[in-house]
């Protein structure tokens, strides 16, 4: 038996709830609430709200994935000039400074325009951008390696700070972009 006053999901219609979205004002179950900051929402209005963030145009994805590969690629490059110094542990304190440069070119090129799309496209650009010296520093290392010819880990050494200044700079870039706000 049911009350005429219960409210039912309007995606579930067999699901009663008192839940209703703070912005249109529908029923919704516990399923398709979305908490947000000013409370729960369905799902409908999150996406149209996301929608009005979403400021990128077709050309940004192809820029930043540009201006990512080939501001990765040259800091790559320098740091495998870098990487001999001090066994490479200035690696550790400029590759985060080097993605967030790449990331403010990254922003200027595309107009501080955003998307969630843009930010991961600028991440793999970086990443493809710092392929080519990782790949030119690591295979003539491992070929040696697997002839026979080892010559210890050190031969490997710039492939591993290749790795540490990506593991290091993309998401320092990541974040510059996506404007993601660490601490208070």
């Amino acid at each position: 038996m049911t009350n005429s006053d219960t409210l039912f999901c309007y995606v579930h219609p067999d699901r009663p709830t008192t839940l209703r979205c703070n912005r249109c004002e529908r029923p919704i179950c516990a399923q398709c609430a979305v908490r947000t900051p000013t409370g729960y929402r369905c799902r409908e209005c999150v996406r149209s709200q996301q929608k009005k963030f979403d400021t990128a145009v077709w050309y940004d994805y192809l820029v930043a994935f540009i201006a990512a590969a080939i501001g990765s690629a040259i800091a790559s490059f320098l740091v495998l000039i870098v990487s001999g110094f001090f066994f490479g542990l200035l690696v550790l304190f400029l590759a985060p400074g080097a993605g967030a440069v790449i990331g403010n070119l990254i922003l200027r090129f595309i107009k501080n325009r955003r998307s969630r799309a843009l930010f991961l496209t600028s991440a793999i650009g970086m990443v493809i951008g710092g392929l080519p010296a990782l790949l030119i520093y690591s295979l003539p290392a491992l070929l040696m390696i697997l002839s026979g010819g080892f010559q210890g880990i050190g031969a490997l050494l710039p492939a591993v700070w290749q790795v540490v200044y990506l593991f290091l700079a993309v998401p320092a870039a990541y974040t510059q972009i996506s404007g993601i706000r660490i601490g208070g």
